[in-house]
């Protein structure tokens, strides 16, 4: 795991999946690419790290069928309205009616995925998130 990118320090992503292989497998491909990361089994987990730490996490990648109080979907939402300059990518191996419903700005994985098209999303969503975080610091 790479503690800094081109001398700039990697991305923190807060990874959110009860299922815990499928959670440890993005873990270590999300680390293979430069990534620090922080893992979290539910929403609420994850709603936890982001109140302690939501100024270093930069994205949260989370499933979007979670067993819980909250699931995946409504974790977006939240993530958006209460720490909007953090990224999102949302993943679903089932169709669900909530993945057309997602936060504008939130990205859709589909499962299984690639690992090539795991960087991509993650890359486009950290660029994204770097533009817009450039615009409201001019304006």
């Amino acid at each position: 795991m790479g503690d800094q990118h081109n001398g700039v320090p990697a991305c923190l992503i807060l990874v959110v999946e009860d299922e815990p292989s499928v959670r440890q497998f993005a873990v270590d491909a999300l680390e293979g690419f430069g990534y620090r990361t922080l893992a979290a089994a539910s929403a609420v987990e994850a709603l936890e790290h982001l109140a302690q730490r939501s100024s270093d996490i930069d994205l949260v990648f989370t499933d979007v069928n979670m067993p819980g109080e909250m699931d995946g979907a409504e974790l977006t939402f939240t993530v958006r309205s209460r720490w909007p300059t953090i990224g999102l990518v949302a993943v679903s191996g089932y169709f669900d009616p909530k993945v057309s419903r997602l936060p504008i700005g939130c990205a859709f994985l589909a499962k299984p995925y690639r690992l090539s098209e795991l960087q991509l999303i993650i890359d486009q969503q950290l660029g994204f998130l770097g533009s817009a975080r450039a615009a409201s610091q001019r304006g």
